[in-house]
């Protein structure tokens, strides 16, 4: 469905990004990766998929890198046909207490970088009348959750910048819509998990059902191939209509 196009994933060395990467490399599209950490692994299993594979290590709390990201996607490519931002950190703490560097790179990474991807995909997707942007926000673009002001905010944000994008390109080829997942079990999770099972002297399973049982009625993570797939369908022609939804992947979170 997308050969001979190209998708750019932000933050998609591991978790829900590579997870959204493998799948549009599925169909056919090759792949701008970013991110962190090990990155021959990744790009590796996305090369063995059959597509073309190119990393830029963008740091995308600066607006410079994330342009020298696109310039090289398009010159490597033509243009970014499908546009994922999924880029994300996380910090924890009570408003009175949160750190203000710790907000600013919370706001820049979650929310920022997204602006500045779109602003800079979206000339060539409206010139060749097709193009789709997905942006990976949270449960937390929908509801919110104590001592976490940044990530909330940045993620209401995405929704709200979601909506706007799709608006301005309503009568286009051109698509944007939200992926809200509730909790996914990527390394940052896992992390969570590990914390709650040490403070309170648990197993890990039952550490995990309880941080499910908080929140989520399904009790069981959804899975970034879960959400690579949701992606694949906002990409295909049955998703043409599709515009300016935030898509709820949470077990049932946000019905309660």
């Amino acid at each position: 469905m997308l050969k001979n196009k190209t998708a750019l994933v932000t933050g998609s060395t591991s978790g829900i990004g590579l997870g959204i990467a493998k799948a549009l490399a599925r169909q056919g599209a090759n792949i701008v990766m970013n991110g962190f950490g090990d990155v021959e692994g990744p790009k590796a299993e996305l090369e063995a998929l059959g597509v073309q594979v190119l990393y830029h290590g963008a740091d995308m709390s600066k607006p410079a890198d994330i342009e020298d990201m696109m310039q090289q996607a398009a010159r490597s490519f033509g243009r970014v046909d499908v546009l994922v931002n999924n880029a994300g950190i996380q910090h924890v703490a009570p408003v009175h207490n949160f750190p203000v560097e710790r907000w600013d790179a919370v706001i820049a990474i979650n929310l920022t970088s997204a602006f500045h991807t779109s602003r800079l995909a979206l000339p060539a997707m409206r010139e060749a009348n097709w193009g789709r942007i997905i942006n990976v926000a949270s449960v937390h673009g929908l509801v919110g959750s104590a001592d976490k002001s940044a990530y909330v905010a940045a993620k209401h944000g995405i929704v709200g910048l979601t909506k706007v994008t799709a608006l301005e390109n309503a009568t286009t080829g051109v698509t944007c819509n939200a992926i809200c997942p509730g909790w996914v079990l990527t390394p940052l999770v896992q992390k969570q998990v590990d914390a709650k099972a040490a403070a309170l002297g648990l197993s890990n399973e039952e550490a995990t059902r309880l941080l499910l049982g908080e929140k989520e009625p399904s009790m069981q993570f959804t899975t970034p191939e879960e959400l690579g797939e949701l992606a694949v369908f906002f990409c295909s022609p049955a998703a043409n209509n599709v515009r300016g939804v935030a898509w709820n992947m949470d077990g049932g979170w946000t019905a309660q």
